[in-house]
């Protein structure tokens, strides 16, 4: 899975979450044209700029926690999609198996404004 925009973090992806975010409504239009870009469906996603490519929309969210850290990162060109990276400083090896679910309780703590979404992918998984 790619990491997109820029983390705070430098440590590296050890585990990841891929949710499927429910379509938002259509927006009214209320001049001809196209429609205004999906907006985040978080509140706490930023911004979070992609050098190599500043046209593209990447929205971002990182906590540091006691041993790693959790991003949320949202694109708005695949909008339903949400992402969740646990990075760590842990060098060639997966999250360990004891940790996976307090990082997967970490994830649902944070989309809970959103409530429960469908999982489209992960590794691990618990």
């Amino acid at each position: 899975m790619p990491s997109l925009g820029v983390a705070r973090s430098r440590w590296p992806v050890v585990a990841w979450i891929r949710l499927k975010v429910p379509p938002p409504p259509a927006p009214t239009m209320l001049t001809a044209g196209p429609p205004p870009p999906p907006a985040p469906p978080l509140d706490l996603l930023a911004p979070n700029p992609v050098p190599t490519d500043p046209r593209k929309r990447v929205f971002a969210y990182e906590e540091e926690l006691a041993d790693w850290s959790v991003r949320l990162v949202w694109d708005a060109d695949d909008p339903e999609l949400l992402e969740a990276e646990c990075r760590a400083p842990i060098f060639g090896a997966r999250l360990p198996r004891a940790e996976v679910p307090k990082f997967w309780a970490e994830v649902k703590r944070l989309i809970a404004p959103i409530g429960p979404l469908p999982v489209d992918a992960a590794d691990p998984r618990p």
